[in-house]
């Protein structure tokens, strides 16, 4: 009996020991398990923290090289624009020659268009007396032009040289027209002929009158009726109304500008 009792206490005693034991037990379980979840929780965090900074990181990437471009194209544009300026300056500086040499021009041109009316002028006054009331009026308006300030001095030297171009095509034409003309000491409405410049000639509707200039004399002369068909021919041709044919006319050279 004695030693069942013994039994029993040592029984209790172990129960009461595995009992507290196990408690122990659990309660570090739990310590190990709560400090783990802890760590977990701890690394998580950690982690968001890692992946915020890495997008962070990110962006800040991603500003760096949209900066590196802006940069880039800053850089070309300088260049650029470098070029261009220094185009700019090379350009002023030869519009800044050209100025210079256009005013040395200026100073050269008037005198010379001035000389160039003159001697035109002079050249009608001598050259047969063909239309001259048109080309004494057009010497006229050049000399007027020239004291034209709204006119540059290109203009007026391109009006000069159109003038003498108008004059050098009469040297080539033959043309007919109607003009009064002295004949036999009393002006009468004439068919004036000219060939070129070799041959002024004119004759009345009636053609009983043909007359030539004298290039020499200076005057209207006579031609009598040797010249009477041939004139009236080359009127006709002038007027597109016959053939072109070779025709017997009195040559006259014109004389030259002293």
């Amino acid at each position: 009996m004695k030693n069942h009792r013994l039994k029993v206490m040592a029984l209790s005693a172990a129960l009461s020991t595995g009992l507290f034991v196990g408690a122990a037990f659990a309660a570090d379980v739990d310590d190990v398990l709560k400090a783990g979840a802890d760590k977990v929780a701890a690394s998580k965090s950690s982690q968001q923290q890692i992946d915020k900074i890495a997008d962070q990181t990110y962006d800040l990437l991603n500003k760096f090289k949209g900066v590196n471009k802006q940069i880039e194209g800053l850089r070309v544009y300088n260049a650029q624009l470098e070029n261009q300026i220094k185009n700019q300056l090379q350009t002023m500086d030869d519009l800044k020659e050209s100025i210079e040499n256009a005013t040395v021009m200026e100073r050269q041109i008037t005198p010379l268009t001035l000389k160039m009316i003159e001697s035109l002028g002079q050249f009608i006054e001598l050259d047969m007396p063909f239309e001259l009331d048109e080309r004494r009026a057009r010497i006229e308006r050049l000399r007027e032009n020239m004291d034209r300030p709204d006119l540059t001095s290109a203009e007026k030297f391109r009006q000069v040289l159109e003038a003498y171009k108008i004059e050098g095509e009469y040297g080539s034409k033959i043309e007919t027209y109607k003009d009064t003309l002295p004949v036999d000491g009393s002006d009468r409405e004439m068919n004036v002929l000219r060939v070129g410049r070799i041959a002024l000639v004119a004759q009345s509707t009636s053609q009983d009158a043909t007359i030539g200039w004298d290039q020499k004399g200076k005057q209207w002369v006579d031609l009598g009726g040797d010249y009477r068909s041939a004139v009236a021919t080359g009127i006709k041709i002038a007027k597109k109304q016959a053939s072109i044919e070779i025709l017997k006319l009195p040559i006259q050279a014109p004389e030259a500008v002293q």
